[in-house]
Formats: C-alpha cells, structure tokens, sequence
C-alpha cells in the first residue's frame, strides 16, 4: 500500500502576526522623528531646525513614491535580477484586504506598510551629513531622485525575491546593505560633490543640544526593535526573538566599547559618545542579528564601538565634511556587520549558514563582500551624479551668507528656540502694542 501523501497547508492569515507587525511599522515609524531629533541636536542652533525638516520631509515624499511606483519595483516581479514591476501594485489599488504576502501569514497591506517605514528612513540618514548647506527644495528634489533610482533597486536585488543578491545568498537581515551602506555611501556621494561647510576645521561646530541627542538615540534605540525583530515577518520560529536579543546586547556592547576608546583616546566618558556608539551597535547588528548568537553580538557591538569611533576622525585626515558621521557610523558599521556574519554566523538561527568561526569557511564572507562592495559602489556613484546634476541645474546649496547668518532662517524663515521673547515664526508684520501693566510699571521705574 502506498503511503498517503500530506499536502503542507496553505499560510492562513494570522492575527498575532499582523498585530505583531503592524506594532513593528509604528516602530519603525517613529524612529525617523527619534533620527531628527539626534541629528537636530548635534547641529549649531542656527541649523536645528533644518535638521529636523530633512528628515520629517522624508515621511511625506518617500510615503507618496512608495504608493505610487515604489513597492512595485522593489517588490513586484523581478526583471534581470535588478527591479521588480507588477502593474497591479501601482497605487496600490488591486491589492486585497485579506491577500497575504506570498509564504506568510500577514497581509500585503502589512508586508508594504513595513518596508515602506525601511524606505523612509534610509534617505534620512543621509541628511546628517549634508547639515548646514543645502538648500531645503534642492534637498526635496533629491530624495524623490534616489529613492526611485538608488533605494528601491537596491531594495530589490537585497530583498527582493529574483534580486541578484537575494540569490546570490547574500545575508541582510534588516538592512545592512540597502539601508545603512547604501545611505552611508550616498553621503560620501555627495558630501564630494557639493563640498564643505563654511568655517570646517576653523569654526567651533559643536552640538548645541546634547539632551535632544540622547533622546533622539532612546528613540531611535527603542524604534530600532521593530526595525530588527520585525524582520522576520512573524513571531513563530523564535528568530525573531533572537533578533530583538541581539540588537539589545550588541547596542550595549558598541556603546561600551565607544566610551572605552573614548576614555582612552580622549580622556572622558562623553554623552555623545555613548549615544554614538548605541548607534553603531545598531546599525552593526541590523545585518548579522539573525544569525550569530548573543556572544557574537557582543563581538560584532564591541568590533562596531571601537572601529566606527576610530572612523569618526577620517574626515579630518581626508578632508572631506561628514558632517555628523553618516559615514563613519552607518557606512562603516553597515560594512562591519554584513562582513562579520562570515565568521560569526553560527548556522543555527535565521539559516543553516555557518562563518569562518563555526567550520564554514569563507564562502559566505565572499558572498557578503559582493553584497557590500556593490551596493557601496552603486550608491556613491549614482548618488554623486544626481548630487552633480542637482547642483548645476538647480543649485544645491545656500549662499555663503546664507549658511553663516543661519540656515533655518534662510529656508524656513524660523528660528528653534525663542531667545528674545518675539517668536519662533517669522517676522510680524503689525506691532503688538506693550500690556498696560508694563507700560505702567516703565512710568513707575523712570
């Protein structure tokens, strides 16, 4: 008698699952107001405000591209192994409520809502270097430009399911590669391009808010578990749980190596150092956490602390103007973390891949160097075009006086703090006339 056939089920859709990944997108969400609020309190305040607008401008284009045409190419059927297209994706408009994301047990709406907070953020990282400088309309302009030519492609081979890289067997768990490389190179892109700031290497240029910093990296900190944990579309397996463990011990790891190489380096334990190096373990981590353990993640923290520290100072002996150390934090921890996984990858968690480590060689390392080193290249070379093109066209950046007298003014004809008791807006255009119990207490003094 032959034995009988059992048919695996169909993946029904799961409302765990879909909470679960629901909260992860308001998570992931949330971390781009937490990254304004890092960058903005590193900048001068005569910039603060500008810092935030990069990045919140970045919630309203990407979200209207990625309706539009951006989930279709990152996600729809793969042509060449480069983009992907499906014409019933544009605009989102012939998608059921209920149709689930092919192999999973969450809904279409939900897989896109997460990547769509993914493509936000990205470009927004690229902000902080670029601080001071650029105007805020030629900013806007590149943003609509990358994301459709640099970000969703990227997204795509990394991803994407016929993605050259996602054969290839490349490993990124959450984005070490189409997030923090691909945006830590498009800085270099176009911080090479456009120059630096007024007064780099001459003028005090410290951060004015160091409070607004830390809470900026609590938050980006906290946010970041979506970011990670939700990676895995679902809580079945524990893979997931693997990865919120991870990001928490790597974070930790990174911000004590940080303070360790600071201390040593400098002298001091600093407020911008710890929350710096949370970030690198971050980003670090983002790529390997699914596969290496909770030991692991403190060798790719500690790795990520003290190099990405080390990176920090580069600016200065290259002489290129990084403004708030997008490459030396995201382009060097993203490099970091998606090399490591070719020796720390353990095999027993989100693959059977095994690193140099563990018995595996280093085949996956090799794998991990193509991902890399192509998109690093990509990125910085399509970014700096557009960068070129953006600043013989339209201009990309303020006038002189512009950026010396305060960039915020300049663009948003507001200030972000009001030292003088008239406003943060702009300029009244009728006078108030003084209260009456002021005018009298005046009479009374004189």
């Amino acid at each position: 008698m032959a034995p009988a056939i059992t048919l695996a089920a169909e993946p029904t859709l799961s409302a765990a699952n879909t909470g679960f990944m629901l909260i992860c997108s308001a998570l992931v969400m949330l971390m781009t107001p937490g990254l304004a609020f890092f960058y903005g309190g590193m900048v001068r305040v005569k910039s603060t405000l500008n810092m935030l607008m990069m990045s919140f401008i970045s919630l309203g284009i990407v979200t209207i591209l990625w309706v539009l045409y951006g989930f279709s190419v990152a996600f729809g059927t793969d042509s060449g192994s480069i983009v992907g297209w499906n014409s019933d994706w544009v605009g989102l408009s012939n998608i059921g409520l209920t149709e689930l994301w092919d192999g999973y047990t969450i809904p279409v709406f939900v897989f896109l809502v997460f990547q769509l907070m993914f493509a936000i953020i990205t470009p927004a990282l690229i902000s902080g270097a670029l601080a001071d400088r650029v105007k805020f309309s030629a900013w806007a302009l590149f943003i609509t430009l990358w994301a459709t030519l640099v970000y969703f492609p990227v997204a795509h081979w990394v991803w994407g399911t016929g993605g050259w890289a996602f054969e290839l067997g490349v490993i990124d768990f959450a984005g070490g590669t189409a997030v923090h490389i691909n945006a830590g190179a498009a800085a270099l892109g176009v911080i090479l391009v456009i120059g630096k700031r007024t007064g780099f290497k001459k003028d005090p240029m410290r951060p004015h808010s160091l409070p607004l910093v830390m809470l900026g990296a609590g938050l980006l900190w906290f946010g970041w578990f979506g970011f990670n944990a939700g990676s895995w579309l679902g809580n079945d397996d524990g893979v997931g749980a693997l990865m919120f463990v991870n990001t928490q011990v790597a974070t930790a790891a990174a911000m004590l190596a940080w303070l360790a190489y600071e201390k040593i380096r400098h002298g001091a334990f600093t407020t911008l150092g710890a929350a710096s190096g949370a970030v690198a373990g971050l980003v670090a981590i983002t790529p390997a956490g699914g596969a290496v353990s909770p030991l692991g993640a403190i060798a790719v923290g500690v790795i990520a602390g003290v190099v990405c520290a080390m990176a920090v100072g580069l600016k200065y002996r290259f002489n290129y103007d990084d403004s708030l150390d997008v490459v030396g934090v995201h382009l060097v921890g993203g490099v970091l973390g998606s090399l490591l996984i070719g020796f720390f990858a353990t095999g027993k968690g989100q693959s059977e891949v095994e690193g140099l480590f563990y018995g595996g060689g280093l085949t996956q390392f090799w794998k991990q160097c193509a991902g890399v080193f192509a998109v690093l290249a990509y990125s910085l070379i399509v970014s700096a075009i557009l960068a070129f093109l953006l600043d013989k066209t339209i201009g990309m950046r303020v006038t002189e006086d512009e950026e010396v007298a305060g960039i915020d003014q300049a663009e948003h004809a507001e200030t972000a703090y009001d030292f003088s008791g008239a406003g943060g807006g702009a300029a009244r255009t009728t006078a108030v006339p003084a209260p009456v119990a002021d005018t009298a207490a005046k009479k009374v003094d004189a």
